[in-house]
C-alpha cells in the first residue's frame, strides 16, 4: 500500500468521526426527538388486551364497542367462553409452556411521513422474558446509551444507533450477541403513539417527583411542571417522560418510565378508559410494528390477565456513565450485566430456604419514620438483621433485591411474615449503593 492510498484512508476516517461528532453534537444541541417511550407502549398495548379480557365477560361490551361481526369480537368472545365455571386461565399459548423473549423497542421520529420506521434510533430498549409456566414475567431495561460493539463491521457505538443502521435485523443481532440471549418476537413504538393514546385516555394520573421545568423553542418541547399530583395530558405526559435534566440523566428517564407504567396501569382498570378502546386500538395500528399475530397477541392477554402485576420483577443493566468529547456512554458493567441477564433471563437464583439468615436494609423519606420502625420491628422478629437504616431522598417506594438468594418466592413470604412489606415494586439491583454487603434494601417513601 503506497503513502499516498494510506494518508488518503486516515483523512477518510478523520472526515468521518468529524462528521459523526458533529451530527451528535447537533443532535444535543438541537433536542427536538423524543427521547423514546418504549416500556408505556408496550404496557399500554398489552394492556389494553388484558382489559378487553376483563370486561368481555360482559356480552355486550365486546358487540357495543366493536361491532357484532368485527374479528376482535370474535376472538375475544371464543377466548373467554372456554370455561364455564371460569376456575381457571382459559389460553393456549402459541408456543407452549417454555419461556419467551419478547423484545420491545422505542423509535424515535423519522423526518418522513410516508416511512416512520427507516432510520430510526431506539431510543428506549426493553427485553421481557415470559414464563407461561409460573405465569410470572421478568424485565430489563437496556439503557439506549449502552456502549457495544455492532456488527457487520460497524465498530463501538451505542446500542441505540444498530436500529439507524442497520435495521431491525442489526437490533436484534447486536442484543443477542451482546448479551446471549434470543429474541423470539419483537413489538416497535413510534414515539407519536405516546401523545395520541395518552389523550385518547382522557390522560393519566402520575406523581411527578421534582419540578421539571425545561424549554426547547427551536425544537418544540415545553416542560413545566410542579413537585406533585398531576393529571397529565398527552402533550405533559411526553414532557415528563422527555425530561432528563437531572443528575441521573437517561437512567432517572428510565426509572421515570417504570413509574409511568405503574400509573398507566391503574387508569386501564377504570371502565371509562376501557370505552376508550377503539380509539387506542387505532392508534396502535399506525403506530405499532410487530411479528405477531392478532391471535398471538390476544393469547399473551390472556396469560397476562392472570399475572399479579405487583410481583413482575424489573431491572436495570447496571453501569457506569462515560463522557468521550460531546459522546456520553453508559459502560455495561460485565460481571453484574451477565448476573441480571441470569437472573431475569434464564431465571437462575437459588431456591428459597426460610431457615438460612438475610440481612437488610431500611431506607425511608422524613415523613415515613414511623412506617420504616414498623417495618425494621416486623423484619427483627423473623429474625432478618437489619444493618443499616437511614434517610433517602427518593420519591417511590421498592423492594430492591441485592442477593441471588432473594427471590420473589421469599418476597411472598416476607409479605406474609411482615404485612407493613407488601406491596412494593420489586427490582433486581446487584450494585447495593445503600447498605455494604445486605441482601436487600427496601425503600419507603410518599408513593408505591
Amino acid at each position: 500500500m503506497t503513502n499516498r492510498i494510506r494518508n488518503r484512508r486516515i483523512n477518510n476516517k478523520k472526515i468521518d468521526m468529524t462528521s459523526y461528532l458533529r451530527h451528535v453534537q447537533k443532535e444535543r444541541e438541537e433536542q427536538t426527538k423524543f427521547f423514546r417511550i418504549l416500556t408505556i407502549m408496550t404496557i399500554v398495548f398489552v394492556a389494553v388486551l388484558v382489559s378487553i379480557f376483563i370486561f368481555a365477560d360482559n356480552e355486550n361490551f365486546l358487540e357495543k364497542n366493536f361491532g357484532e361481526n368485527s374479528v376482535i369480537t370474535k376472538v375475544f368472545q371464543k377466548l373467554t367462553k372456554g370455561n364455564a365455571k371460569k376456575e381457571k386461565a382459559d389460553f393456549s399459548l402459541p408456543f407452549g409452556l417454555r419461556r419467551q423473549n419478547i423484545l420491545f423497542l422505542g423509535v424515535d421520529a423519522s423526518g418522513n411521513p410516508k416511512d416512520l420506521w427507516s432510520g430510526t434510533r431506539t431510543d428506549t430498549i426493553l427485553l421481557v422474558n415470559i414464563d407461561p409456566r409460573t405465569k410470572s414475567i421478568n424485565a430489563i431495561s437496556i439503557p439506549r446509551d449502552s456502549k457495544v460493539y455492532l456488527p457487520h463491521g460497524k465498530g463501538v457505538n451505542k446500542i441505540n444507533a444498530a436500529h439507524a443502521l442497520g435495521g431491525l435485523d442489526m437490533t436484534i443481532e447486536t442484543i443477542e450477541d451482546t448479551f446471549g440471549v434470543h429474541i423470539d418476537k419483537y413489538i416497535m413504538v413510534h414515539d407519536q403513539a405516546v401523545e395520541e393514546i395518552v389523550n385518547a385516555m382522557d390522560g393519566i394520573d402520575i406523581y411527578v417527583e421534582k419540578p421539571m421545568r425545561y424549554h426547547d423553542y427551536s425544537g418544540n418541547l415545553h416542560i413545566d411542571l410542579s413537585k406533585g399530583e398531576h393529571h397529565l395530558n398527552g402533550r405533559e405526559a411526553v414532557g415528563y417522560l422527555r425530561f432528563r435534566h437531572d443528575a441521573l440523566g437517561d437512567i432517572g428517564r428510565t426509572q421515570r418510565q417504570q413509574w409511568f407504567m405503574r400509573g398507566l396501569l391503574d387508569s386501564l382498570k377504570s371502565p371509562k378508559t376501557i370505552t376508550k378502546i377503539p380509539e387506542i386500538i387505532s392508534v396502535a395500528k399506525k403506530y405499532v410494528k410487530t411479528d405477531m399475530s392478532l391471535y398471538e397477541m390476544s393469547q399473551y392477554a390472556a396469560l397476562a390477565k392472570h399475572i399479579d402485576m405487583n410481583k413482575i420483577e424489573i431491572a436495570t443493566l447496571p453501569g457506569t456513565p462515560n463522557q468521550k468529547g460531546y459522546i456520553s456512554y453508559w459502560i455495561l458493567d460485565p460481571a453484574q450485566t451477565q448476573a441480571t441477564i441470569n437472573r431475569l433471563i434464564y431465571r437462575e437464583h437459588a431456591k428459597f430456604d426460610e431457615t438460612v439468615p438475610f440481612t437488610g436494609s431500611v431506607m425511608y423519606s422524613n415523613d415515613k419514620k414511623a412506617d420504616a420502625d414498623r417495618i425494621i420491628e416486623e423484619l427483627k422478629a423473623i429474625n432478618v438483621d437489619v444493618k443499616c437504616q437511614g434517610h433517602v431522598n427518593r420519591t417511590h417506594s421498592q423492594f430492591i433485591a441485592h442477593s441471588n438468594k432473594v427471590t420473589n418466592e421469599y418476597y411472598n413470604w416476607l409479605n406474609k411474615k411482615a404485612p407493613s412489606t407488601e406491596g412494593f415494586q420489586f427490582v433486581y439491583d446487584p450494585l447495593n449503593l445503600y447498605c455494604t454487603d445486605t441482601d436487600f434494601t427496601i425503600v419507603l417513601t410518599g408513593k408505591k
